[in-house]
């Protein structure tokens, strides 16, 4: 008996090591532990030390050691960079993200900055291989099953990853449930929360190298894909006066009260001219067909108030790295107050974070389409046909069409999907020169950059920017040290005044835009509209509260933000509506009094009278009727309003064929189909 338990020591310390990676990562990232979480990591624990133990058994003598250190160094380096992704993204990097990682190298100083203050986790995941080198000769002996040994280990196998396999299908397969994360792709960071890093991880690869099964959404018929929470005033009658929003308080109109607005309003739907049941008839491609129902039997939004009300404008569009609600002070960063406050002021706005942090918030910012999960979405849609970007429409207008980048032009592949956006696009290392820094100065950016189109009006610029990128410190970050000055007194924490010292960069760069458009006598004709590309979670959780000065809720509040939308001599206007990133392009297209199809974008132009709502990447959600957490399963009302859960699931319900068709567009170049180019 004894003999024979010691023959299968190296599968116990498998099955030992494996589990201890799992609790450590999470404790690593102050993640709970729930019991859930305890049963599939020990049933895939298990089930994959065998094969471990299978495979390294088919070696003799030292070779089956070599390979048991190999298998454990592998695995030690796979959970200690994932745990450095986390603490710098605050998200696991995928598989396909993994094959990119070259790039992230340029951050090599931000990733050494973490590593330091990460070492004693960096110990604890390679414990197992330095165990095993010093447990060599007596924790490692290892003997070849026979027959029946072999068989009964495979037994094993097969039971441990069949009962966790049986528990998913037959549990909850509710939003985020197991079953959800298991047979579809999911947050990666609740993927490995639930199931295990390692089965996240596999589930990852899997998809990636065999294509997604989508099959466990409910195929959409016309009864259940009309929007519940647009009901019955978003059917298309075109002798119906359009009403504003209520969740738009302006106290004056630049011309005419909301009594005429009213009257000579008549509801036009924000369609294209699309025959979808010829397209449906003529189609061969089931997917494609699929998609043509789906889109086809939408809800859309309406021509308003607002529509047109900056029609030859130029436009300049921000995506602001870290942009928060933190960086906007009065004294300190004045022209990024003037703007929030001067213009139109969204009061309940919010960028979600995405899997792939910065390129994700763009692609949300910029398409009005959800990322698909487990790629670079943008990086993909370098080779589609992507019509209703603002560098397209603009550009079929005969606009200059202009991108810009202070940070190389080839990171995150944006050479590729910028100009498909329709710009002529810039970054250093292919036309934008710029004074070597970590990170590079925005305002430098527009001082080089604004000669190249100020005098070509109409012109539409894209700008992201870098100025506020982390790590915010005094130490190496150059545009912190460069603004130490204008924070010193502030009192936050060190951290706390590095990032708003990295924002008063961005408000110069600001203050030197408004500066140049008034000179040029265009400011008056200039719509600047600004968003974040993510929160900033450079900073610890404390230092964002004590930015905040109150405890900041993590689901939800994490991510508002605020929203610029402004131009010179316009009078303010507070929106209470919730609206997030994802309704930034139906918006502009509206207010600029563009052709574009509101039922193939899945944002909305916050100022038609659809219902508001805010999607997250846990597929949490915000409407006008309150607030859903979906990994407590918890709802939240508004004051006064009452949901019952068929509410909650039509909205669920929702929030997954936008996740669902999202990624089919960006999978079969849908627009292609529907949209004359």
């Amino acid at each position: 008996m004894i003999k024979a338990l010691k023959s299968k020591s190296l599968l116990f310390y498998f099955i030992i090591s494996l589990f201890f990676y799992e609790i450590v990562l999470k404790l690593s990232i102050s993640q709970p532990i729930s019991q859930e979480s305890i049963f599939y990591i020990i049933m895939f624990s298990i089930s994959l030390s065998i094969l471990f133990f299978f495979v390294a058994t088919l070696f003799d003598g030292k070779d089956v050691f070599v390979l048991t250190l190999i298998l454990l160094l592998a695995l030690s380096v796979i959970f200690c960079s994932q745990m450095i992704y986390y603490r710098f993204f605050k998200t696991y990097y995928t598989v396909f993200s993994a094959t990119q990682g070259g790039q992230v190298l340029e951050f090599w100083k931000d990733i050494l900055f973490i590593l330091k203050k990460s070492w004693f986790w960096i110990v604890l995941f390679f414990l197992p291989p330095i165990l095993a080198l010093i447990l060599k000769n007596r924790l490692l002996f290892c003997q070849r099953p026979k027959l029946v040994g072999f068989v009964l280990l495979l037994v094993l196998l097969v039971f441990f990853h069949g009962f966790a396999i049986v528990d998913i299908y037959f549990g909850d397969r509710g939003s985020n449930s197991p079953y959800n994360l298991y047979t579809s792709p999911g947050n990666p960071f609740l993927s490995a929360d639930k199931l295990g890093l390692l089965t996240a991880m596999r589930l990852d690869a899997q998809r990636l190298i065999f294509g997604d099964d989508f099959s466990v959404l409910p195929k959409p018929s016309n009864d259940d894909v009309i929007n519940p929470i647009a009901e019955d005033k978003d059917v298309y009658n075109p002798n119906v006066p359009d009403t504003p929003s209520d969740s738009i308080d302006q106290d004056e109109t630049d011309d005419q009260t909301n009594d005429e607005i009213e009257e000579n309003i008549i509801r036009e739907p924000n369609i294209l001219d699309i025959d979808f049941d010829k397209l449906i008839n003529n189609e061969q491609d089931e997917k494609v067909k699929d998609m043509h129902r789906y889109f086809s039997s939408l809800s859309t939004t309406y021509k308003n108030e607002y529509t047109g009300k900056y029609e030859g404008y130029n436009l300049i569009l921000i995506t602001a790295e870290s942009f928060s609600p933190y960086a906007v002070h009065k004294d300190v960063t004045p022209t990024l107050y003037k703007m929030v406050n001067e213009g139109y002021k969204f009061t309940n706005f919010y960028n979600p974070i995405w899997e792939v942090s910065t390129l994700d918030g763009e692609y949300v910012a910029c398409t009005s389409l959800l990322p698909k999960r487990g790629v670079w979405s943008f990086y993909h849609s370098g080779k589609n046909l992507m019509p209703f970007t603002m560098g397209n429409q603009f550009m079929k207008l005969g606009y200059k069409t202009m991108a810009y980048h202070n940070h190389t032009y080839d990171y995150y592949n944006r050479h590729i999907s910028h100009p498909n956006m329709g710009y002529e696009y810039k970054g250093i290392g292919n036309g934008l020169e710029m004074s070597k820094a970590w990170p590079r100065s925005d305002l430098e950016m527009m001082e080089k950059t604004i000669p190249e189109y100020i005098n070509d009006q109409p012109f539409h610029v894209y700008y992201m920017t870098v100025s506020g990128h982390m790590q915010y410190n005094f130490i190496g970050n150059h545009m912190a040290i460069k603004n130490k000055e204008y924070v010193k007194d502030l009192p936050y924490t060190e951290a706390g005044k590095a990032f708003i010292a990295t924002q008063i960069e961005l408000d110069r760069a600001m203050e030197y835009l408004l500066d140049q458009l008034e000179q040029a006598g265009i400011a008056d004709k200039t719509l600047i509209a600004i968003s974040a590309d993510h929160y900033p979670y450079g900073l610890e959780h404390h230092e964002i509260e004590d930015l905040a000065g109150h405890e900041v809720e993590k689901n939800f509040e994490l991510y508002k933000s605020p929203f610029i939308l402004y131009t010179k001599g316009m009078e303010p206007v507070t929106i209470d509506k919730p609206c997030s990133s994802l309704d930034i392009i139906p918006t502009l297209s509206n207010l600029l009094g563009l052709e574009y199809d509101s039922r193939l974008l899945m944002g909305r132009d916050i100022f038609s009278d659809s219902e508001p709502l805010v999607i997250f990447n846990n597929k949490s959600f915000i409407t006008d009727k309150g607030r859903y957490n979906a990994v407590t399963q918890e709802f939240f009302p508004e004051d006064g309003q009452q949901v019952d859960q068929q509410y909650i699931n039509e909205i669920l319900d929702i929030i997954e064929k936008k996740f669902y068709y999202s990624a089919m567009i960006l999978d079969t170049d849908y627009y292609k189909h529907v949209v004359e180019e």
